[in-house]
């Protein structure tokens, strides 16, 4: 049984929840952080989690335009080959029967962006038939380009903790919090 943290991020801000969550996640069972451009269009049979997260952008998930504004933003040449979150998961392969899933996203505190690109990833995580382990969940940033806000690393590794403690594998055995060797 393993976790799978698929990511988005311009900024690096979505990346570093990412690791956060991460590292939660890993005191219960395996985990594997990604890039959205690395990952998997199928998941490995071994995945019994899946953790999608990316940064909220005109209301929800990125898109082409909105990633190229980014991009520019953080001062980088745009990567025409990059995908977001939402390509991925429009390509993802249906979920096997049993495997959990969460999804996160970064925005703006002040002044309160309105949508989440958590709250679309969930969606489409559903009817993809992923049973879901939490609620969206929002990280927050201090401005469009970050930081964080300093208590949100923390905050996302507990989040992960939660999230390890909560998976049952696909074949029925909770995890106990022990990791087999192997």
């Amino acid at each position: 049984m393993e976790a799978l943290v698929v990511c988005e991020s311009v900024f690096g801000n979505t990346r570093e929840v990412a690791a956060a969550v991460g590292r939660g996640l890993a005191s219960r069972l395996p985990v594997t952080v990604v890039d959205v451009n690395s990952a998997p269009a199928v998941l490995p049979a071994e995945v019994d989690l899946l953790v999608v997260g990316g940064p909220t952008h005109a209301f929800g998930m990125s898109r082409p335009g909105t990633r190229r504004d980014a991009a520019r933003q953080a001062g980088r040449d745009e990567d025409l080959d990059a995908i977001g979150l939402r390509e991925w998961l429009a390509g993802l392969e249906p979920a096997r029967r049993g495997v959990s899933a969460a999804a996160f996203d970064t925005r703006i505190r002040r002044p309160r962006v309105p949508g989440s690109a958590a709250h679309r990833a969930a969606a489409r995580l559903r009817h993809l038939g992923f049973t879901m382990l939490d609620a969206p969940t929002t990280f927050w940033v201090g401005a469009t380009t970050g930081p964080l806000l300093p208590e949100e690393p923390d905050r996302a590794c507990r989040w992960g903790e939660q999230l390890g403690a909560r998976v049952v594998p696909a074949h029925g055995r909770p995890t106990g919090g022990t990791v087999p060797s192997g």
